[in-house]
């Protein structure tokens, strides 16, 4: 989200010198009850808002979704994991693909580096903060998906956007039977997903000029490439 905002302020300016956008960190619940307190004239949130927050006058905008695909070695051949599978996999609870449905193999369990945005999202939708049993900590997607592509055995997860269906580089898993696309993630039928909110109280329409602006320009083509950059999927 810190990204998101950062790229989009930095693009409405550029689009016009006048407006000045600032963006203060500090957490999804912090961040909506400053624009509650009308400190703000937006509240960011990875996160759905709480009906508490709706009841108070928060409205949800959501921009886009965060979706996180499941990667294993291509030579693996499992296709599908249980939500809890996933989770006893990176608990270091399950170590062999055997326990899985796969073949006889040592589980080797990549993830992203402390602080990154991905890792972050991972973990808090699977409840694992703090709880994952590393191989290896990477310091991007595309080395997560390097890694897994030359490491039999291995498991790993990535930005969605990043793993193209077309490529043998790896295997994309099934979580619960259900493949993670833009479809998916957008039905709320695949899990690993989360929504980014840019809450407003009242309506769009009512805002200042500067939030006005900043919603059109994420509405425009050139806003909605800018959000599919980072690896999210836009709303529609």
């Amino acid at each position: 989200m810190e990204d998101l905002v950062k790229l989009l302020s930095e693009k409405v300016k550029t689009n016009d010198p006048s407006l000045t956008l600032n963006g203060e960190f500090i957490g999804s619940s912090a961040g909506v009850e400053q624009l509650l307190s009308g400190n703000s004239d937006i509240g960011n949130a990875s996160r759905n808002l709480s009906d508490d927050e709706k009841a108070s006058g928060a409205v949800e905008n959501i921009v886009c979704y965060d979706g996180i695909a499941i990667i294993e070695n291509s030579a693996n051949t499992t296709t599908n994991l249980t939500k809890d599978q996933l989770i006893a996999i990176y608990k270091g609870e399950i170590t062999n693909w055997s326990d899985v449905g796969g073949p006889d193999l040592p589980i080797t369990v990549v993830g992203r580096e402390s602080g990154s945005g991905t890792r972050e999202a991972f973990e808090s939708l699977l409840d694992l903060e703090d709880q994952c049993a590393l191989a290896q900590e990477l310091d991007s997607n595309g080395a997560v998906i390097s890694v897994v592509n030359r490491t039999e055995g291995a498991i790993g997860y990535a930005s969605l956007n990043l793993v193209d269906d077309s490529t043998t580089l790896v295997n994309k898993l099934t979580l619960d039977g259900v493949e993670a696309t833009e479809a998916t993630i957008k039905s709320e039928e695949y899990s690993l997903f989360r929504p980014f909110v840019m809450a407003t109280l009242g309506e769009i329409d009512t805002q200042n000029d500067a939030v006005k602006a900043l919603f059109d320009y994420i509405q425009s083509d050139a806003g909605q490439e800018d959000i599919s950059s980072l690896g999210l999927i836009p709303a529609e």
